[in-house]
């Protein structure tokens, strides 16, 4: 027997307003106008920050001492890796002409290091970075283990080629005195990068949570033992390894090394005046015909001076009045044509 169509359940939605779309909803009406309008106000806004990011960018304070062949002798020592146990020191005299108030700061900048290669940027081992397990080093060929077969710590190809010049600021008072300017290495990482992403294993005694492994082979001491100063500064949370260990997208990159501490004579900053860099080259860039420099300079509320992110806005703002004057020609042009065929 044939069940009556009153049995069957009904498929007919609800008769409500949003299953029967019924609900009310505005169409936006976009006139010639309104878009030009918009078009205008874009550009202009483009064009004013990029105006005001330019200008804050050349306010910035900035010197750069290149010491690649100023230390040429210490360079020559370093290409043979028999000297790796050799101290080789340099001064670099320089001077400032105007002073850098306020915060300064001072990177190493290095020309023609390829940190973007997929392998070297997989040459790590994040399990060992956050403290979970010291002896994981399944990704960090070709640096895993020593020809010992001892596990590397911290291994990989970024860790081994962590750079390693000590650069020392002093002041020239005259001839005779030379204060050491101030510098602190504490606050120069991303807050993530220290508290999240790199951790010391839960040790007491660090030297013991690092036992049974070796140093990188580029390293003159193990990652326990990095800062003598300051035993809080050791082991993955080095506040300098932590720094190297963010890779960089260009060949050509600084990264933050120490910051000034405004005490004595430099509350103010940096004064105009005598200076020298006193560098213990350790780190060599020949092999891959590269180049180093230190770099101090001031900061501004934009960031520093790189003009990349006001040349952004203001080439923006260009295309955007580009496009509104073209599209104004277009509109007028129409106009014009529909006004002489309504006078006919």
């Amino acid at each position: 027997m044939k069940r009556k169509s009153q049995d069957c359940p009904s498929r007919l939605p609800d008769n409500s307003a949003v299953k029967q779309q019924q609900l009310p909803a505005y169409r936006l009406q976009l006139s010639a106008n309104k878009i030009l309008s918009g078009f205008f106000a874009t550009g202009v806004f483009c064009l004013g920050v990029g105006v005001i990011l330019l200008l804050s960018a050349k306010t910035i304070k900035e010197v750069e001492i290149n010491y690649t062949e100023k230390c040429a002798n210490c360079a020559k020592l370093r290409e043979n890796a028999a000297n790796f146990d050799k101290e080789c020191n340099c001064s670099i005299p320089f001077v400032l002409p105007e002073t850098m108030k306020g915060n300064v700061y001072m990177y190493y900048k290095l020309y023609g290091f390829y940190q973007n290669l997929y392998r070297y940027i997989l040459s790590r081992s994040n399990s060992q970075l956050v403290g979970t397990d010291v002896k994981d080093v399944r990704n960090c060929a070709p640096f895993k283990t020593s020809h010992n077969g001892i596990p590397i710590a911290p291994c990989g190809a970024i860790a081994n080629s962590m750079f390693n010049d000590t650069i020392i600021l002093s002041y020239n008072l005259n001839s005779s005195i030379h204060i050491k300017v101030p510098m602190i290495r504490s606050g120069i990482t991303w807050w993530t990068d220290k508290y999240v992403k790199f951790q010391n294993p839960s040790f007491q005694n660090l030297s013991s949570a690092f036992a049974g492994t070796t140093k990188p082979p580029n390293w003159p001491k193990p990652a326990y033992e990095l800062d003598e100063e300051d035993p809080g500064n050791n082991g993955f949370i080095n506040d300098d390894f932590i720094v190297w260990m963010r890779t960089a997208a260009f060949p050509t990159f600084k990264k933050l090394y120490r910051r000034l501490h405004r005490i004595e004579h430099f509350t103010e900053g940096l004064p105009a005046g005598s200076y020298s860099f006193n560098i213990t080259y350790n780190f060599p860039v020949n092999r891959f015909q590269g180049e180093k420099a230190v770099v101090l300079s001031t900061l501004t509320w934009s960031g520093g001076s790189s003009l990349f992110l006001g040349l952004a806005y203001m080439v923006t703002g260009a295309v955007t009045w580009l496009a509104f004057f073209s599209m104004l020609a277009v509109h007028l042009r129409l106009r014009e044509r529909k006004m002489f065929f309504l006078q006919q």
